[in-house]
């Protein structure tokens, strides 16, 4: 009974939040669409991304209220929200999201996540993407719909220059499973391999904007939520450690040999990445959380 109420409370508070949330900027992204020109861009977009703020606070909310397991958050130490990041996070649940949305909230610039282009046409919200500047992707096998592809990210790209901006990729390309852990075999026991390709287009674009690499780890010591789990109150304890790492200058081209270069500095960072899993789960094993 209790987590049935919890859920209706917090469904409630995300449906409703959303609603206003997306009619707040409805006007902004129609004069945004209307006036196209650089200096009511960086307008509006303060304006869009206040109102976008205000939303993950709103759904920060509920997200503590509901579940009362205990957060352990490191790493925030000298993050800035005038900055430029390049920020990549392990994925295993949606809840994902909500978790690094309350975390760097306001003490970076607003995650701007790549998007599939099918989700511009999600009511509401596909929208309010579209106004904040969300880079819609198409997904083809290659040839021509690839270098598409290539092209709109780096469009997408530029109009990061205006404003401070995290760009956000999930560098696994997909949630972790046990059934993808298995078919990839890859050398980490918590992790899927690495992709740099969506790391290396914004490198290649904009890299020189970059004050750093936040690299985000969520751990969940008990079992990975899903969304239904943190709206009833079952997302449980959360870990995350966040680390900043400076962005060497030979990964700021465009070549071969750069992507060969980022793909071997990623790998690295993931090992480290799922030491620290294992690390982190033992002791919640040893000493309780």
């Amino acid at each position: 009974m209790l987590a049935a109420l919890k859920f209706c409370f917090a469904s409630l508070i995300l449906v409703l939040n959303t609603l206003l949330f997306c009619g707040l900027m409805v006007p902004f992204a129609l004069l945004k669409l209307l006036l196209p020109f650089k200096p009511v861009r960086r307008v509006l977009d303060r304006v869009l991304i206040g109102i976008s703020a205000t939303w993950i606070d709103i759904n920060s909310f509920w997200l503590r209220s509901v579940n009362p397991g205990a957060w352990q958050i490191t790493g925030l130490e000298g993050l800035r929200p005038d900055g430029w990041y390049l920020v990549t996070c392990n994925h295993q649940s949606w809840v994902d999201i909500v978790v690094i949305q309350r975390v760097l909230n306001r003490r970076i610039p607003m995650l701007k996540f790549f998007l599939k282009k099918e989700l511009i046409y999600v009511p509401f919200l596909g929208l309010a993407w579209w106004a904040l500047d969300f880079p819609f992707m198409r997904r083809g096998s290659g040839g021509g719909s690839a270098r598409k592809d290539l092209r709109d990210a780096r469009q997408a790209c530029e109009k990061f220059r205006l404003l401070p901006t995290s760009v956000m990729s999930f560098a696994e390309g997909t949630r972790f499973t046990a059934a993808k852990h298995a078919e990839q075999q890859p050398p980490y026991h918590h992790l899927l391999l690495p992709k740099a390709g969506g790391m290396g287009m914004a490198l290649g674009t904009m890299g020189e904007l970059f004050t750093s690499l936040v690299d985000v780890t969520i751990i969940y010591p008990g079992k990975v939520p899903t969304f239904i789990d943190a709206l009833c109150g079952r997302l449980g304890n959360v870990v995350v450690q966040v680390q900043q790492h400076p962005i060497p200058p030979e990964l700021l081209q465009t070549n071969a040999r750069q992507r060969s270069q980022l793909q071997t500095w990623l790998n690295g960072i993931w090992q480290d990445k799922d030491q620290t899993i294992t690390q982190v789960l033992a002791e919640h094993t040893t000493k309780g959380f």
